[in-house]
């Protein structure tokens, strides 16, 4: 079993919504069903939403930037940085 900060991280919630750093605060791909193509415009809708304070109940407090990261067939591979 992994020791150490990472391990330390996930445990005291660094990860959450309204810890250090969100990661996936709507679910990420499997919440929204992972359609080919999409999942990809849903990750920039959802930064869309986090910068501009209307994600509801997943708003991460004071949110300034966000990276959307997305993997395709192959060697394509494309990130998506938002700042507010």
């Amino acid at each position: 079993m992994q020791t150490g900060p990472l391990r330390a991280d996930v445990k005291e919630g660094a990860w959450d919504i309204g810890g250090r750093c969100a990661v996936s605060p709507s679910g990420g791909l499997l919440a929204m069903g992972h359609p080919v193509g999409a999942t990809g415009i849903g990750q920039v809708g959802e930064i869309t939403r986090q910068l501009r304070g209307e994600a509801g109940a997943r708003q991460h407090k004071n949110a300034k930037t966000g990276l959307a990261h997305m993997v395709r067939v192959g060697a394509v591979c494309y990130a998506h940085v938002l700042i507010k």
